[in-house]
This record gives structure tokens, C-alpha cells and sequence, in this order.
């Protein structure tokens, strides 16, 4: 590596007040306001996620057991694969990135080391490639590679229900739900908001360059309708019901 970004926000400039730096960000026109205060460079022609951090970032918090999860992967060597863990608030419609992991020339057996213990019951959405053969796996598919060595992958690749596989429409469910509130991101994962500053297009085409958690994101969102709850957490909450009425075991 011969080059390193460095982030730097009006928020390390500590010889200004609070108040002082809320005048200074509120001078700047509203769409130079990240590029001048944060420091997240307006790249080609326009960010893919043209939304503040802060109405996507939250504290992270413990899951209730009740709320479905989904894994995704995107798979990669030279550029790494990554993963992603989606927790779905059902009541609310409200997603939440809760863990991501990104590393390069991986094989899926290091990989499923790492993941595995995010839960053997997790469902896995991969992308079409992974019906790939691969050298280093002897010919067998990457998906059915990752199945070897323990991971749940979903029987198919991601897909909408209609079974696209559009790009655009991934990404466009993404960004309709950071705008209406319904995508919320961990704020400790500290590399998926690397790529999320810096996932861009030029001339019109998505740049697919440290777009890797990006990726694995918009497969999990794609195939949310096969998250689901982790079975002991859901034989807790039936045990916890039937403490709590009784009755319940007879209805």
C-alpha cells in the first residue's frame, strides 16, 4: 500500500465551540456541507448514497431475539469478500446493519472460520457468481464451497421475487430506505461506512472499486424475505409465553 486516506471532520478542529462549528456547517450550502465539514470528497458524478451519516448511524444496541436476520456475502481474493448481518425490525420495517467483516485472499474455509460463530442457523444470500467454479476449490461452485466448510446458504443467489437480479433496483430500495428512516447502520462498523462515503458513479455507472460491504448489502436487502429468527431465540420467546399464560401450550 502506497496510499492512505485520512478523514478528518470539523468535529477535530477542537478549538471551536460546539456552537461555533453548528454556525460554520450551516454557512456552507447545503450539499457542500459533508464535503466541507466531514471531509467525504464528492466523487465522479455523484454519490450512489446521497444521505447524511447521521440519519443512518445508530448506537449499537442488543438485538431483540424476536427480529429475523439474514447473512450476505460478496465474494472476492485480490479484492476482498465481505459480510454483512441484517437484523429486521418487521413491526417497523426498519433494517439494521448490525455486523460487517471485509478481508482479502481469503479462502471460503478462512472465511467460514470468522463468520461461523455469528450463528450456524444464519441464512446466507451470495451473488450470481457464486455458481462459479473455482481452481481452488477443485471445481466446485463458491457457494457450494462455503456450504462445505458450514455456512446456511440459500438455495439460489440473490434475486428479487420476480427473480431480477437489477443492480439499480437494489440499490434504489437501499436508498429509499435510508431516506424514509428504515436503514440503520452500527456505528462501530467502521469500514463499511469507508466504502459508504466513497461509493460513487462515473458517467453515470456504478464505480466498482471498495464497494465490497456495499455489494453484500444490497444482496441482503435483495433476499430480506428469508430472514429469519434464530431457533433457540425463538424457542426462548415460546418458553418465556407459555411462563407467562399458561394456557397458551393449549391453544
Amino acid at each position: 500500500m502506497s496510499r492512505h486516506v485520512t478523514f478528518m471532520t470539523i468535529d477535530d478542529a477542537e478549538h471551536y465551540t460546539p456552537e461555533q462549528r453548528a454556525e460554520i456547517i450551516a454557512a456552507y450550502p447545503e450539499h457542500e456541507r459533508e464535503a466541507r465539514a466531514k471531509g467525504i470528497p464528492v466523487l465522479g458524478s455523484g454519490r450512489i448514497f446521497p444521505v447524511g451519516e447521521e440519519t443512518i448511524s445508530c448506537e449499537p444496541f442488543r438485538l431483540p431475539r424476536y427480529w429475523p436476520r439474514i447473512g450476505a456475502l460478496d465474494f472476492g481474493w485480490d479484492h476482498p469478500s465481505a459480510a454483512v448481518e441484517l437484523a429486521w425490525d418487521t413491526e417497523a420495517d426498519i433494517v439494521y446493519v448490525s455486523k460487517a467483516h471485509r478481508a482479502s485472499q481469503q479462502t471460503p474455509a478462512m472465511q467460514a472460520i470468522t463468520l461461523k460463530p455469528w450463528g450456524s442457523w444464519l441464512p446466507w444470500s451470495w451473488p450470481r457468481d457464486g455458481r462459479r467454479e473455482t481452481l481452488e476449490g477443485a471445481g466446485i461452485a463458491l457457494a457450494n464451497q462455503y456450504r462445505t466448510h458450514g455456512l446456511n446458504m440459500l438455495g439460489t443467489h440473490a434475486q428479487f421475487p420476480d427473480g431480477s437480479v437489477s443492480v439499480e433496483a437494489g440499490l434504489m430500495e437501499m436508498l429509499d430506505r435510508m431516506q424514509s428512516g428504515r436503514f440503520k447502520v452500527f456505528s462501530t462498523l467502521v469500514e463499511w461506512f469507508e466504502e459508504f462515503r466513497l461509493y460513487h458513479r462515473k458517467d453515470g455507472q456504478v464505480v466498482k472499486l471498495r464497494d465490497d460491504l456495499m455489494s453484500a448489502t444490497r444482496y441482503g436487502v435483495m433476499m430480506l424475505r428469508e430472514a429469519v429468527i434464530d431457533p433457540a431465540e425463538f424457542a426462548a420467546v415460546k418458553r418465556d409465553r407459555k411462563q407467562s399464560d399458561p394456557l397458551a401450550a393449549f391453544r
